[in-house]
């Protein structure tokens, strides 16, 4: 069964999303803001995200951008907000699809079915290509698996190699790799980010994994993952 998270600030649009999406065989989770969406996205297996743009603390547009530092996870914004501008904007922060309220119970479940098609297919292609030169970064096992080595790594460790191997060239800064292992909230300090990063070369070097030549320090920003 595939899990949606609800995202609004309303509890009554909750409710009675749920109430169409359960007896469609869909499994729903409830967040009242974005903090609460990132926190559960992150202890939770999630299969899509439905969010409202206007929630108090920090809306949809910005729990968007942050859900897309480190998911790939299918966005369905869903909306009063039905201006033009609107729905470019949430395009362009990452959402998958765009629905404007009041909406049609039919026309929403089509739209869920049609991107988990586009999704599962999309999987099926990333699954072919997870092999890059000769070592996978294997997701069910928690791993690196070079050459004729199996490299095992911590959760932390490898979110961090994840959210930057799925993005090479592009540069992640201390914070947002804060953001992308730990808990929005949280008071774990930048150099931590350092002492992963640290821990993570010296182990991947004592397996003859040519990590200095893809990841690299950004100094004064941060890290990034060259091809």
């Amino acid at each position: 069964m595939k899990t949606i998270l609800l995202v609004d600030d309303e509890m009554r649009m909750l409710n009675l999303l749920e109430l169409y999406l359960q007896p469609n065989g869909y499994s729903c989770l409830k967040a009242t803001g974005g903090y609460d969406a990132l926190n559960k996205l992150k202890n939770a297996s999630i299969d899509l995200i439905i969010l409202d743009l206007m929630m108090p603390e920090m809306n949809g547009w910005e729990t968007c951008e942050k859900i897309r530092a480190f998911s790939t996870v299918p966005i369905i914004i869903l909306t009063a907000r039905n201006n033009k501008t609107d729905v470019v904007k949430g395009l362009n922060h990452g959402a998958d699809d765009y629905i404007t309220k009041p909406f049609d119970e039919g026309e929403l479940l089509a739209r869920i079915n049609a991107i988990f098609r586009r999704h599962n297919h999309q999987s099926e292609i990333d699954s072919r290509h997870q092999i890059r030169e000769n070592f996978i970064l294997d997701s069910g096992s928690y791993t690196l698996k070079y050459n004729e080595k199996v490299i095992s790594l911590t959760l932390k460790e490898f979110m961090i190699l994840n959210v930057l191997m799925k993005n090479p060239d592009r540069v992640y800064t201390r914070e947002q790799l804060l953001v992308v292992v730990w808990d929005m909230n949280t008071n774990t300090e930048l150099r931590t980010i350092d002492s992963h990063i640290r821990n993570l070369r010296d182990k991947l070097k004592r397996s003859d994994f040519p990590i200095e030549k893809h990841l690299k320090t950004v100094w004064g920003i941060g890290y990034q993952w060259k091809k």
